[in-house]
């Protein structure tokens, strides 16, 4: 390539007062000859050349746009500087031959064998061809077409080391590759296998299940038709039963027909017994009213369930011995109104029993309160003896006042309310009518076999009801 470059913008733009003719120009000759083009390791070591003995020039030998150029740092001036010094190289041929008369100097016997025209064959290319452009002896364009030969040479020969290099990593990288891929295919026929084995093992599968989904098919069928059976057979079943319950509404029919002949006999017979009984009542209350008048008693301050309550804390307890069986078992609701009835009865009630049974939603103290209250109107309208017992190991608090003739009981601790009421039908004499209100079958097994009339906690409910 031609030695010039354009100029650096930043550097002076001026002309040289010491041109001398075109370089290379023979004399006698007429053009000169055009300036050869130089490779570019050529090019840059001229560059270096001459920014290197630039400083050592004189002030007044160094061309004006390269004075401010020889100021640079040596690092700086051949780079920043290059453009100036080879333009001022090619356009001045004097400052040429001032930098080639140091450059040779500085070259020694290398400088003194371009200038003959020849070149050591183990020198530079490089640097034969820079010397043969500074001092451009006879000869010189050969010489740099020669270093020019050479460096491409040893660029072309660079550019196939580099090419075999490649090849070599490439031959080396699929040589790794084809390991790789011999140990891929090894994975791959390893999978296969174990793919095939699993696809045996998924058929076998497949066709234990094919021969379960027959199986179940054919049990789904005789479901299928022990349900039809079962149906025919229900349907059957339904038609008899519809039958039978045609023929049990007639008989009922006829059994009601004639209960409505035994209550109109019953009730003509039962005019007579309550006229019978109505005598026999007023002959004993005459008797009675006699008895007392004779014995003279005084009408008594305490009952036998308030001396249960006086003796409530004393842990043992008197039993009445050869008591007597004064009631019959009954469940019937309705027998309490016409119990309570009875002269001088007692009511004894099993409370949280009642009311577990009739308003269990509500909290235990709105339970008592609801109960006591009941109890109280039924003591009011009757005028009998009331006592209503509680489980509890004392007596609870939030209760509402008592109510005239209910007498409340808590059973002591180790002591149940069933216990508490067994003592309180026990106490009483034999004879007065007491009727245990409790839907448990052991308080009512117990108080029977002492003479009391057991009902049930839904006779007492519904009185409450009725209030």
């Amino acid at each position: 390539m031609p030695l010039t470059e354009p100029y650096d913008d930043h550097l002076p733009e001026e002309g040289s007062s010491d041109a001398a003719p075109e370089a290379g120009a023979e004399p006698g000759a007429g053009a000169p000859e055009p300036e050869p083009t130089l490779p570019e390791p050529v090019r840059q070591r001229i560059v270096a050349l001459t920014a290197a003995v630039l400083p050592g020039l004189p002030a007044d030998e160094v061309p004006v746009p390269l004075r401010r150029v020889a100021k640079f740092a040596p690092n700086r001036r051949a780079r920043l500087g290059a453009p100036v010094i080879a333009a001022q190289l090619t356009a001045d041929p004097l400052f040429r031959q001032r930098v080639t008369a140091r450059v040779l100097a500085d070259a020694g016997d290398l400088g003194a064998a371009v200038v003959d025209g020849t070149a050591p064959a183990a020198a530079d290319p490089v640097e034969v061809a820079a010397l043969a452009y500074l001092a451009r002896p006879r000869g010189w364009r050969e010489l740099i077409e020669a270093s020019g030969a050479a460096v491409r040479a040893e660029a072309d020969s660079a550019v196939v080391a580099e090419l075999v290099r490649e090849a070599e990593q490439r031959a080396t990288r699929a040589e790794h590759d084809r390991a790789v891929a011999r140990v891929e295919a090894e994975k791959l026929r390893d999978e296969l296998a174990r793919v095939r084995e699993e696809l045996g093992q998924l058929r076998e599968e497949i066709r234990q299940l094919q021969r379960t989904l027959r199986e179940t098919q054919a049990r789904e069928r005789k479901a299928n038709e022990l349900l039809a059976t079962e149906r025919g057979r229900a349907g059957r079943a339904a038609a008899d039963s519809d039958a039978e319950l045609r023929r049990a509404r007639a008989r009922l029919a006829e059994a009601e027909a004639a209960a409505g002949v035994a209550r109109t006999s019953a009730k003509e017979a039962r005019s007579v017994d309550d006229a019978r009984l109505w005598l026999l009542l007023e002959t004993i209350g005459q008797a009675a009213v006699g008895l007392r008048r004779e014995l003279a008693l005084d009408p008594v301050e305490k009952l036998p369930a308030d001396f249960v309550a006086d003796a409530f804390a004393d842990s043992s307890a008197t039993t009445s011995a050869g008591a007597a069986a004064r009631a019959r078992d009954t469940d019937d609701p309705a027998r309490l109104d016409q119990l309570l009835a009875l002269p001088r009865a007692h009511l004894v009630v099993d409370g949280y029993n009642v009311t577990k049974r009739g308003f269990g939603e509500m909290s235990l103290e709105q339970q008592r309160k609801r109960l006591i209250t009941g109890l109280g109107g039924i003591a009011a309208q009757t005028g009998d003896e009331v006592t209503v017992v509680f489980d509890g190991a004392e007596r609870m608090h939030g209760l509402p006042p008592t109510p005239r003739g209910v007498r409340v009981l808590f059973s002591r601790k180790g002591e149940t309310a069933d216990e508490l009421i067994r003592r309180l039908v026990r106490a009483e004499p034999a004879g007065r009518p007491v009727v245990v209100v409790s839907s448990d079958r052991e308080v009512a097994d117990g108080v029977r076999r002492h003479g009391a009339y057991p009902l049930g906690a839904d006779s007492l409910l519904r009185r409450l009801a009725r209030s």
